[in-house]
């Protein structure tokens, strides 16, 4: 029996002239500035020069989990994976689980030759990676009340306070200095399975404690709040759950400089019509990001599963051009300063065997890559729109002032200018909010 053909783009495109004008308006104005060059030699402006111009790194936040990392089946799956995530991205989500973290009471799992489990690699080891590769690493997540160890006790409130003020004092100790993202509380709305919970998730205070804590150990990091997708279900109302519950905590002195926002799309392909008829809709993703803008706080896109649900082509690239334009609608918005992508790769999900594609959370077939790690059409447009669409790269000449301007996307740069057959280069930082005037010295 042949499948439905999914007409999930509808929901996307039922809004597209109104997407098509918030994304181009908001990416000229909120992820480009102006720039201005000035090339010189022995003090003297140099007019008629090219300039090559050529953005380096974004400001922009743009990765993924790296929860695969060393962690296949083969070397060579491994060695894939650390070479398509060091050129792909700038931000990783780092395993802080604490059932996996410290299965045994005291028993830290920090150090590169600590017991490995799936999923969880140690930490000293993807903090390794992010630096050899200049990737920002990210908690997730500091009192996660779904992932307490066994060891502690779930119906002693006042215990579970303890050992979880002495879990952050012991984080804030060992990583503190080098981490500066830290998630403290997640999905705490999330009450499918209340009746597991430990006795502390249900009181008052959870959010307002855990972040009066986390202030006290990690004074001089950027705490985030960060919730899963039934955000987006509420639309740009000030009735939203998740709003109001920041809203309280900021209130109450909570100290919470940034939001994150889940958007898995877990559904059933038979459902996937009906159920993302408002979460794909434009003006409901820009009105949900509109609402939350009014706090100030940058907002981050902090776990995504974009469905395929098979490995046909058209299934993949209806995957690809879902990407493409929700990407586009979150980059776009003012409010938004990262989007992180959840499942690198198929068949290696949360809550499956191996390879299983009929199990947990690889049903849906979400990941960027194949299972025998050939890239899907959705990772080539991810690439292409921060590596080509979204980047700076111009080659112009200097008028009669010796100068050059243009608006360019905010991140680093090289500029460029070769003169009688010597190039000379300068290193700068397009920073938003900062002036963006630069000068080559062609000297003798």
């Amino acid at each position: 029996m042949e499948k439905e053909p999914r007409k999930v783009l509808e929901n996307i495109y039922a809004e597209k002239e109104y997407m098509d004008k918030r994304v181009s308006e908001g990416i000229e104005k909120n992820r480009k500035g102006d720039i201005k060059i000035r090339i010189t030699g022995n003090g003297k402006p140099l007019s008629g020069t090219k300039i090559k111009v050529t953005q380096t790194t974004h400001d922009f936040h743009y990765g993924a989990n790296i929860f695969m990392l060393d962690q296949f089946e083969s070397e060579e799956k491994n060695k894939l994976y650390r070479k398509y995530f060091g050129e792909s991205f700038n931000i990783a989500t780092l395993p802080f689980y604490w059932n996996d973290l410290e299965p045994e009471p005291g028993k830290l799992r920090f150090s590169k030759d600590s017991e490995n489990i799936y999923r969880r690699p140690n930490i000293e080891l993807c903090m390794e990676y992010c630096r050899e590769n200049n990737i920002e690493p990210k908690v997730h997540c500091l009192n996660y009340s779904n992932f307490y160890p066994n060891w502690v006790p779930k119906d002693d409130v006042k215990e579970e306070k303890r050992l979880l003020e002495k879990r952050f004092k012991e984080l804030s100790e060992f990583y503190g200095d080098q981490i500066r993202l830290w998630e403290v509380t997640n999905e705490t709305y999330w009450c499918s399975n209340l009746y597991k919970r430990p006795a502390f998730y249900s009181e008052d205070n959870f959010v307002e404690w855990s972040f009066q804590k986390a202030d006290k150990y990690f004074q001089h990091n950027s705490l985030m709040i960060n919730e899963a997708a039934m955000v987006w279900d509420w639309g740009g109302c000030n009735r939203n759950p998740y709003y109001m519950q920041i809203e309280r905590a900021l209130k109450n002195g909570c100290r919470i400089d940034e939001i994150g926002i889940q958007f898995h799309m877990f559904y059933r392909r038979e459902a996937e019509l009906a159920k993302t008829k408002s979460y794909y809709n434009p003006r409901n993703i820009l009105g949900v990001l509109d609402k939350f803008a009014e706090f100030k706080k940058p907002v981050q896109i902090t776990e995504i599963t974009f469905p395929a649900y098979s490995e046909s082509s058209e299934d993949e690239e209806i995957q690809a051009e879902i990407l493409k334009n929700v990407y586009s609608m979150w980059f776009s918005h003012e409010a938004v300063s990262g989007i992180i992508y959840w499942n690198l790769v198929d068949g290696y999900a949360a809550y499956a065997p191996q390879g299983d594609m009929t199990a947990g959370e690889n049903y849906y077939y979400g990941g960027l890559f194949r299972f025998d790690f050939t890239p899907k059409p959705a990772y080539f447009m991810l690439r292409d729109l921060f590596e080509n669409k979204w980047r700076t790269r111009e080659v112009l000449t200097s008028d009669e002032n010796g100068e050059i301007a243009l608006r360019g996307f905010y991140g680093s740069y090289e500029l460029e200018a070769e003169i009688d057959g010597k190039v000379y280069s300068v290193s700068v930082h397009h920073k938003k909010g900062e002036k963006s005037e630069f000068e080559i010295c062609a000297d003798e």
